[in-house]
């Protein structure tokens, strides 16, 4: 079966357009006239609507791009290129201007998942190198639609829908994943600059040392400034914490947290619950990591196991002989 290709015919006067979904020229011929109003007898010629070239051949009418525009001339029409007037003097030949307006076939308008669901049919790797939003909007298709396109059942593609929603949810992760791979990053920088800074002693103890902004911390809660900062006026503050800082709201509880932060009960509660969502995602992530290390481990230590046997082996082989 022949893939449909979205393309546009007009008339010699450029007056009428419209959009059409069709398998081949021959088909074209038949669906322009159509529109354009030509009895189904009559004989057209079918050229490019920007410069004229006749196009008869059906294997050249399949390498043609898609959307492209045709022109069908009946009987006596002739192509000629669009008439350009000045705009000065445009209103003088306004009703002789040969005016291009598209008026689309809705009954063959192409979705805008088309060109993609093309592209999945002719390979499914493509899927790797599609964007997000190209991700999104075959998710977004309409299934039964989708499933035609493509030549699949309803149920292959809803399976294939739930598969390209997976790989958005896997790009999601892997993104907070990294964000929280430079937070780490950051703090471990943050903190090996203080550890080589030299320490400035006086005669009478510590000399007074610059502290940066936001390392403060606050003698009443224990929490340094910026922390206070990013809890009471930051959206979504659990997100932009420290796994340290997260630890010690928890631990703090629900009382103490209310009197720092001067908060309501049900608001404290909320950022408490939030913080140890996030708290609890971090440490899913941690574990992963470990788990993938040690599934590594046992082959290096089976192949010793295996190798030890071996030399033992060997040895009785190689005692003393009679």
């Amino acid at each position: 079966m022949t893939d449909r290709k979205p393309c546009k015919v007009c008339n010699f006067t450029r007056q009428k357009s419209y959009g059409l979904v069709v398998p081949s020229l021959s088909e074209l011929k038949i669906k322009g006239c159509e529109f354009l109003g030509f009895t189904p007898s009559d004989t057209v010629k079918v050229v490019l609507e920007d410069d004229g070239t006749i196009v008869e051949d059906e294997a050249y009418f399949l390498c043609l791009p898609l959307n492209t525009k045709f022109m069908l001339l009946h009987d006596k029409d002739t192509w000629s290129p669009v008439r350009r007037i000045d705009g000065g003097t445009a209103w003088m030949a306004r009703d002789s201007l040969l005016l291009e307006s598209d008026t689309v076939d809705t009954s063959s308008v192409v979705a805008p998942w088309w060109d993609l669901a093309q592209q999945l049919k002719q390979d499914l790797a493509s899927i790797i190198l599609m964007s997000e939003a190209d991700l999104q909007t075959l998710v977004d298709a309409p299934c039964p639609e989708l499933a035609s396109a493509l030549g699949f059942q309803e149920k292959k593609a809803m399976d294939l829908q739930e598969t390209l929603q997976g790989v958005l949810d896997r790009r999601e992760e892997e993104r907070q994943s990294k964000e929280l791979l430079q937070l780490y990053l950051q703090a471990v920088e943050k903190e090996n600059r203080q550890q080589e800074e030299p320490s400035q002693l006086s005669q009478g103890g510590v000399a007074n040392v610059d502290v940066p902004d936001g390392m403060e911390v606050d003698s009443a809660s224990g929490f340094m400034s910026r922390t206070l900062m990013v809890l009471k006026g930051k959206t979504n503050p659990e997100t932009r914490l420290s796994t340290e800082d997260l630890q010690m709201v928890m631990t703090r509880g629900m009382e103490a947290m209310e009197q720092v932060l001067g908060w309501d009960r049900a608001r404290t509660s909320a950022l408490l619950q939030a913080c140890e969502a996030e708290l609890t995602r971090r440490l899913q992530q941690i574990q992963a990591v470990q788990s993938i290390r040690s599934s590594t481990q046992p082959d290096s230590s089976q192949q010793s196991s295996e190798k030890s046997a071996e030399e033992r082996e060997q040895i009785p082989a190689e005692g003393p002989s009679n």
